[in-house]
């Protein structure tokens, strides 16, 4: 059990609330992960690079079809109960997006979307359906914070982690992934969540990289394992380098193999600058799959969320379905992914012309809005903590040993300075 979860049972165990408690209730605990170290960054007095968002002089970007709309929505529209799957027509569009950004996905192996409140609730829902206690789960290491606590704290789960890089290494680590997933076939079934480009890294497979990850996926399948393939594509589309693979594994992995199910969890979030709509797409694709099973599927979801809370955003479902509409937002989307690829160029220059450090690490990066150091010899907590009540900036400590930089909320003309910033404190603290 986590330390945090059971310093809060010791806390309550001496009350009757702590005598109620369930399983999940005493797994369950609130990480000091992103969310709560965003929390004390949140006054930084220099620059605060430790949520993933992306601002400019201070203001988040915002598509034009999202902030005009806001004042603009039917009432007798936003103020009801949107269907426990989602409204329909923003289903329908977010579908048509999905195979428009994927041109070799087979439309027959995607099913119509479900909306959910955000990409955290996507994961969740699919580890309540398809994650027992005590069974194992593939994540990269390192991940994103959230993983942990659904996958092991919510369901008892076994999160194995695969690492993502050696160092040194400009690339994956695909011999590790390889004998991960191996173990995991010799038992029969694979899970495995595949999240690019990464968070915390800002990581994507190149193409051949990606190419190599379907057919361990096939082979896994092939040798008589039934595989469970989470792909988050939370950053779907920030891709700064040539030969990056531009489409979601999903595309590929849909139709792979009939013993291969591939899940899709994507939205607005990150890929149009909507944070808060709290809205996201689970989508199911699978040679196994005919319609009926799809519906099938589809009616489980629909439980799980009528079960927890009971339907999606409404007027954020309306939102977007007018921005995917507005003629304005293909251009501005184009603008913000140019504005995001300059800061990444700033931090790659900065990074290349400062090639040793006695303590940090830079992990590959190519896409996304972070980029992470491993921190060698140093405590990456001590890090953070020294840098935000020193020096003013607020980065992220992970498990592990690293920090992870969003860049994304860094303006253009500061990142060389912040950057000094970390180095010139990170390399006096050893």
């Amino acid at each position: 059990m986590n330390t945090l979860a059971a310093e809060l049972n010791a806390c309550l165990d001496t009350s009757v609330a702590g005598r109620l408690l369930s399983g999940l209730g005493r797994r369950i605990y609130f990480p000091k992960g992103i969310i709560a170290q965003s929390a004390e960054a949140k006054d930084a007095a220099l620059v605060n690079a430790t949520i993933g968002m992306a601002f400019q002089g201070g203001k988040p970007l915002v598509l034009s079809g999202v902030g005009e709309s806001l004042a603009s929505l039917d009432p007798d529209k936003a103020v009801v109960y949107a269907p426990t799957a989602g409204i329909e027509p923003v289903r329908q569009a977010w579908k048509r997006e999905i195979l428009r950004k994927n041109p070799s996905l087979d439309p027959a192996r995607l099913s119509l979307p479900t909306v959910v409140p955000g990409i955290t609730a996507g994961i969740s829902y699919t580890a309540d359906l398809f994650l027992e206690e005590g069974q194992s789960i593939i994540v990269p290491a390192p991940c994103w914070d959230n993983y942990g606590l659904i996958f092991r704290e919510r369901r008892g789960g076994v999160p194995v982690e695969a690492s993502g890089f050696r160092e040194g290494a400009r690339g994956l680590d695909l011999e590790a992934l390889s004998r991960a997933l191996g173990e995991q076939a010799k038992t029969g079934t694979v899970r495995i969540i595949l999240n690019f480009p990464n968070n915390p890294s800002g990581y994507t497979p190149t193409e051949a990289e990606g190419e190599a990850i379907v057919a361990m996926i096939r082979e896994a399948a092939g040798a008589g394992a039934d595989v469970l393939a989470l792909v988050d594509d939370a950053y779907f589309g920030l891709f700064y380098e040539e030969g990056l693979r531009r489409e979601s594994l999903f595309a590929a992995l849909a139709g792979l193999h009939e013993r291969v199910l591939a899940v899709k969890l994507d939205g607005p979030t990150k890929e149009d600058y909507a944070w808060g709509f709290r809205s996201a797409f689970v989508s199911f694709g699978s040679r196994s799959l005919g319609k009926l099973q799809e519906e099938a599927l589809g009616k489980k979801y629909m439980g799980l969320i009528r079960s927890s809370v009971s339907c999606a955003n409404t007027p954020a479902q309306l939102l977007l379905l007018k921005t995917l509409a507005d003629p304005r937002t293909h251009r501005e989307r184009e603008l913000h992914f140019g504005l995001l690829r300059e800061r990444y160029r700033v931090v790659k220059r900065f990074i290349e012309d400062h090639p040793s450090h006695p303590v940090l690490r830079p992990l590959p990066f190519n896409s996304g809005y972070f980029m992470s150091f491993y921190c060698r010899g140093l405590d990456a907590e001590k890090l953070r903590r020294e840098l935000l009540v020193k020096q003013g900036v607020g980065v992220i400590a992970l498990e592990g040993g690293y920090i992870r930089v969003a860049y994304s909320s860094i303006d253009l003309e500061k990142i060389p300075g912040v950057f000094r910033i970390i180095y010139d404190t990170a390399a006096k603290l050893i």
